[in-house]
C-alpha cells in the first residue's frame, strides 16, 4: 500500500529528531510472537479489509477509518498491535518521541504536533503515539489549563484535518483522562487487557519455540504466570531459557521460576 525506506529517523524539525522510523519489513520482523485476542484481532482484519476496499466504500460515500486508538494496561499488546498494522498495509510505522514534541516554550508542543501530522499527510505511514494522554489530556482539570487546551485544540484540528493514504494510532494507560472530544474523534477503538489462560498459553508456546523443554513446562509457566502481561512474561521467559543455555540443560520449570523470582513483576 506503501513503499518502505532505508532511512531510520523522521526528517528533523529544529534540530530535534521527533520520531524513529521502521520500514514495514522491520514491523515485520517485530511481530512475529504477536498475540492479539479475538475481538481485537476481528477489528484489525476488518479495518484492513476496508482499507483494501477504498473505492467501494468511497462510492457508498461511507468514510474510510483512519484513526484507531488503544487502551489498557502496559505491556498487553498496543504497540505491537502499530507495527503489526504497519506490516501488514506495508507502510512504514513513524512512532513519535513524546519527549521530543513536548517543550516547556509556550506553543511549541502544539507546532510541534502540528508537524508530526503534516509529515504523515505528505508521507504515507501509520503514525503512531504512545502515552497519548501526555497531549491528549481533559482540558478540565488540568495544572496547565491554557498551555494543555493549545495543544489537545491543535490535536483535534489536526485529527480533523487528517486525511489520505496514511493511519494514525495512539495507545495509552489512561483512557478516561483524554479528553471526550480527543476521544470522539476515534472511528476505531480497541481494548486491551491481561492475557486469559488461553492467551498465555498461545504466547509462551511461541516463546519458547523449538527450544528443547522438559515436559508440560509450558503448562506450568502458564500457571505461574497467570497475571503477568505480555511484556513480562516475555522477559521472564527468556530469562529462563539464558539460564537453561548456561546450564546447556533443557528448559525446566525451575528455570521459570528462578526467573520469576528474579524479575519481581509487579502484575504477576
Amino acid at each position: 500500500m506503501g513503499k518502505t525506506s532505508s532511512n531510520t529517523r523522521l526528517p528533523r524539525a529544529k534540530g530535534i529528531d521527533m520520531a524513529a522510523y521502521y520500514a514495514a519489513k522491520e514491523c515485520a520482523r517485530k511481530v512475529k510472537r504477536i498475540v492479539l485476542p479475538p475481538r481485537n484481532r476481528q477489528i484489525v482484519e476488518e479495518f484492513i479489509t476496508i482499507l483494501g476496499m477504498k473505492e467501494k466504500f468511497e462510492q457508498h460515500e461511507v468514510p474510510i477509518p483512519n484513526k484507531v486508538v488503544m487502551f489498557g494496561p502496559p505491556g498487553t499488546g498496543k504497540t505491537l498491535t502499530a507495527f503489526y498494522m504497519a506490516s501488514r498495509l506495508e507502510l512504514p510505522l513513524i512512532l513519535v518521541r513524546l519527549d521530543a514534541i513536548i517543550h516547556s516554550h509556550l506553543g511549541e508542543t502544539a507546532s510541534n504536533v502540528r508537524k508530526i501530522f503534516e509529515y504523515a499527510k505528505a508521507t504515507p505511514c501509520v503514525l503512531f503515539l504512545d502515552e497519548f494522554d501526555a497531549i491528549a489530556r481533559t482540558r478540565e482539570n488540568n495544572d496547565e489549563v491554557k498551555e494543555m487546551a493549545r495543544v489537545v485544540n491543535t490535536l483535534l484540528q489536526c485529527l480533523d484535518e487528517f486525511e489520505g493514504d496514511s493511519i494514525f494510532m495512539a495507545a495509552t494507560n489512561l483512557e478516561t483522562e483524554l479528553d471526550n472530544a480527543i476521544w470522539r474523534r476515534f472511528d476505531t477503538k480497541m481494548a486491551y487487557s491481561l492475557p486469559d489462560e488461553a492467551g498465555r498459553e498461545q504466547y509462551i508456546s511461541l516463546l519458547i519455540g523449538e527450544f528443547g523443554q522438559e515436559e508440560d513446562v509450558r503448562a506450568i509457566a502458564s500457571e505461574r504466570l497467570a497475571g503477568c502481561s505480555y511484556a513480562d512474561m516475555e522477559q521472564i521467559v527468556l530469562k529462563a531459557k539464558r539460564k537453561a543455555i548456561i546450564e546447556d540443560s533443557p528448559l525446566r520449570t525451575a528455570h521459570i521460576d528462578e526467573a520469576l523470582a528474579e524479575y519481581q513483576p509487579k502484575t504477576c
